[in-house]
C-alpha cells in the first residue's frame, strides 16, 4: 500500500483539479495529461494512475456538494476525510469560482443543430451504493448542508436549458421514428409540455415502431452522465403507473456535445431517489 497523502500533496492535487473546472466551466481549453504531468512533479512517488484516482475522488465530492464537476474524472467514492475537508475549504474560499458555477448553471442553452443522432445514444450509467474502505481515513462523508450552494438544483430550475434539451429530444425522436420508417408516427410526435401545459408528468408524446404511446420526461445538464437530476412526484408517480410506456431521457453535457441515455419505466428502480427532494443519483 503506498503512502497516505499528505495534506500538501491533496491541497496540490484540488488547487489543480479546480483550475481545470474553472477553465472547463468558462469554455477554455485545456490538456489533462499536461496537468497531470506538472502535478505529477510537485508530487513525491505518485503515479498518473493515482493522481487520475484522486481527481476522480474529487468528482465525487464535488457532487455530494452539489457543484459542478470535470466529467472526464469519473465520481469514485471512499476518499479520505481530508480530500474532503480540503475541497470545502477550496469551494468557500474561492469566490470566483462561485461566480463562475452560478453564471454556469444559468447561462441560457439553444438547441444544438443536428440531422444525424447516432452518436448520440450512450448507455445508462448503473446504479450503485457507495462502498467504504476498510482503512478508518477513507470513508463516504455527508456534506454539511449549511456550508454549500446547490447548483445543480440552479440548473433544473434553469428553464431555457431545459426547453432546449425538450425541442433536442422531439428532434431525437423524429429522427428516431423516420429512420424506421414511421414517418406518420414521426409527424405525430407531440411537445406536450408546451402544447398543454407541464402538469402531465411527462413533457413529449413520442411512440413505438408498433404505435404504442412512448410518455418521455426530460432531464438536461450540461454536466457530466453521473450528474443527479430532480424529479418531481408527479412524474414518480406516472413512470411507475405507466411503466410500460414511461421513459426519462437524460441528456448530458448538453452545451458541448450532447448525448442520451434512457430509463424506461419506474424511475425509482434505475436510481437512488431521494424521498424528500426527489433528486435521483446513481451512486
Amino acid at each position: 500500500m503506498s503512502d497516505p497523502w499528505s495534506r500538501e500533496e491533496v491541497e496540490a492535487t484540488v488547487a489543480d483539479y479546480f483550475n481545470m473546472l474553472i477553465l472547463e466551466l468558462t469554455g477554455q481549453p485545456y490538456s489533462k495529461t499536461d496537468h497531470r504531468h506538472k502535478l505529477q512533479q510537485r508530487l513525491t512517488n505518485r503515479s498518473e494512475g493515482a493522481i487520475e484516482r484522486k481527481h476522480q475522488n474529487i468528482s465525487a465530492i464535488l457532487i455530494e456538494l452539489h457543484c459542478p464537476w470535470i466529467s472526464g474524472y469519473k465520481p469514485l467514492g471512499n476518499y479520505q476525510f481530508l480530500l474532503f475537508d480540503v475541497v470545502e475549504d477550496r469551494l468557500k474560499g474561492t469566490p470566483h469560482f462561485d461566480q463562475i458555477a452560478v453564471k454556469a448553471a444559468q447561462l441560457p442553452a439553444g438547441v444544438p443543430p443536428m440531422s444525424d443522432f447516432s452518436a448520440v445514444i450512450v448507455d445508462a450509467p448503473r446504479v450503485r451504493r457507495s462502498a467504504q474502505e476498510s482503512q478508518s481515513s477513507y470513508k463516504a462523508r455527508t456534506p454539511k448542508p449549511a456550508m454549500r450552494r446547490d447548483y445543480l438544483a440552479q440548473e433544473a430550475r434553469n428553464s431555457s436549458l431545459g426547453l432546449a434539451g425538450e425541442r433536442f429530444i422531439v428532434d431525437y425522436e423524429r429522427w428516431r421514428l423516420a429512420s424506421l420508417g414511421k414517418e406518420k408516427l414521426a409527424e405525430k410526435v407531440e411537445h406536450v409540455s408546451v402544447t398543454q401545459g407541464d402538469g402531465l408528468g411527462f413533457d413529449i408524446l413520442s411512440f413505438e415502431a408498433s404505435g404504442r404511446d412512448r410518455l418521455i420526461e426530460v432531464k438536461t445538464t450540461s454536466f457530466g452522465r453521473e450528474t443527479p437530476f430532480f424529479i418531481t412526484r408527479s412524474e414518480v408517480d406516472l413512470s411507475r403507473a405507466r411503466s410500460d410506456t414511461f421513459y426519462l431521457y437524460r441528456l448530458f453535457e448538453f452545451r458541448r456535445a450532447p448525448r442520451l441515455f434512457s430509463l424506461r419505466g419506474r424511475v425509482d428502480s434505475h436510481c437512488n431517489l431521494d424521498p424528500i427532494t426527489f433528486q435521483a443519483r446513481f451512486t
